[in-house]
């Protein structure tokens, strides 16, 4: 039977006045294999609905060396008899000892694993969204800014075609890349303003018109050149996909949700 439960786990009933150890102390003497026959058995039926017990026992899996040593008490240097062998083995509260020390030690090194997975998740997630990149600096020196996948992609792409509206003012260019199923394209988008919903729309040669990709401008913009903060000074960068090859699209078109074109780009 379970004791209540404390800020450690389940307390055992009181033994004071009495030497037995009750039965969440017999978890370590079970480990180290030093109970009789009856107190196994005993601790078997009580391990059966202690799940206390039970985390414990789990935390001391894997230790035949911790074993190996204390089988080499009392340390003469010569054989140990029967008698000598039993007088060395630890007492249930020594094996209770070892159980919180060993509880311990892996619970720190579980603490240091999830560091290290955590440390791996922001590499892993990071890499491709930050993927630093010299470039000249006012000073001669280099700076580092990061570069989101689309814009890594999109310096990398060997066909990129300029436009800019006269009357919106707002700047494009798409790179584009052909691939086996149609058209990779990017779109840099600067000088627009919101809050607007757009898309980039490929119209094809033969009139046919798909969207790409869409999104939201918030109220600052996307490549405004005298904004007042720098995440509004940056372009946008965002990526398309479409059926077509390059040399079956006409042009490009970014255009509000309500239908107002704000740039057209040639292909």
């Amino acid at each position: 039977m379970s004791g209540p439960m404390g800020p450690m786990g389940p307390v055992s009933p009181s033994s004071e006045g009495s030497s037995l150890p009750n039965e969440h102390e017999t978890v370590g003497a079970y480990a180290l294999g030093i109970l009789d026959d009856a107190e196994a058995t005993a601790f078997e039926a009580h391990l059966a609905g202690c799940e206390w017990c039970a985390q414990q026992l789990d935390e001391l899996a894997g230790m035949e060396p911790m074993l190996a040593a204390l089988a080499d008490l009392p340390g003469s240097g010569s054989t140990p008899s029967i008698g000598e062998s039993l007088s060395a083995r630890p007492s249930p509260r020594l094996a209770e000892k070892l159980v919180v020390e060993v509880g311990d030690q892996r619970a720190r090194k579980r603490r240091r694993s999830m560091y290290m997975i955590a440390a791996a998740a922001v590499l892993i997630v990071g890499s491709p969204l930050a993927i630093l990149a010299a470039t000249g600096g006012s000073d001669g020196g280099t700076s580092r800014q990061a570069l989101t996948p689309a814009q890594t992609t999109f310096q990398a792409m060997p066909e990129k075609k300029s436009a800019t509206d006269p009357t919106s003012h707002v700047s494009a260019t798409v790179g584009m890349e052909q691939k086996d199923w149609g058209t990779q394209a990017v779109l840099e988008l600067k000088n627009v303003k919101g809050p607007l919903k757009c898309s980039l729309i490929l119209v094809a040669k033969n009139g046919e018109r798909v969207t790409m990709s869409s999104w939201s401008v918030p109220n600052w913009g996307y490549g405004v050149p005298n904004a007042k903060t720098e995440e509004a000074k940056k372009p946008l960068y965002i990526g398309g996909a479409a059926a077509f090859k390059p040399n079956e699209i006409d042009h490009f078109e970014v255009s509000t949700f309500d239908g107002k074109k704000l740039v057209q780009v040639q292909a």
